[in-house]
């Protein structure tokens, strides 16, 4: 079974939420964007998700927003590196915040139903998957800066 995402705590106000909010508004401001109410909004819906979550499901815990708006704010925290997009194999990418804000997780997607889960690979396959990204590298010069493990099935709900 895979486990929860570890994201941020945002049930108390925590120091985590402060800091995340801070990092969010220093990094939209570097490009000379605010850290709006629309964005912190987005931010927290992603913080407080299990999963990373879709348009559609971000309209629908917050059903007064803009989808427009939604589509814009997210692309914005996107470019700064707030969010990322997870792409999936149904018409809906998914949306979580930046790994460097969490923890190193990776994704298992369903090509039936399209749900996303995250999941956490043990140290052991961590060092599997840098031994073959170490090898990669070497037989191509290419330089890699990070890695994500997306395992494309089907779910326990849809077999």
């Amino acid at each position: 079974m895979p486990k929860p995402r570890r994201g941020v705590d945002t049930t108390n106000g925590s120091a985590a939420v402060s800091e995340l909010h801070v990092t969010a508004a220093e990094r939209l401001g570097a490009v000379g964007q605010r850290f709006t109410t629309l964005r912190r909004t987005l931010v927290d819906l992603l913080a407080e998700a299990r999963q990373p979550l879709s348009i559609p499901d971000i309209l629908s815990s917050e059903p007064t927003l803009a989808q427009s708006s939604v589509y814009r704010n997210l692309a914005v925290l996107e470019e700064v590196g707030v969010v990322r997009r997870v792409v999936t194999t149904d018409d809906f990418a998914r949306h979580e915040l930046a790994e460097d804000l969490t923890e190193h997780h990776h994704h298992l997607i369903c090509s039936a139903c399209g749900v996303v889960e995250d999941f956490t690979a043990s140290p052991h396959v961590e060092r599997s998957v840098a031994r073959a990204i170490s090898e990669v590298s070497d037989l191509t010069g290419f330089t890699s800066e990070h890695h994500r493990l997306d395992l494309i099935g089907v779910c326990r709900a849809c077999a």
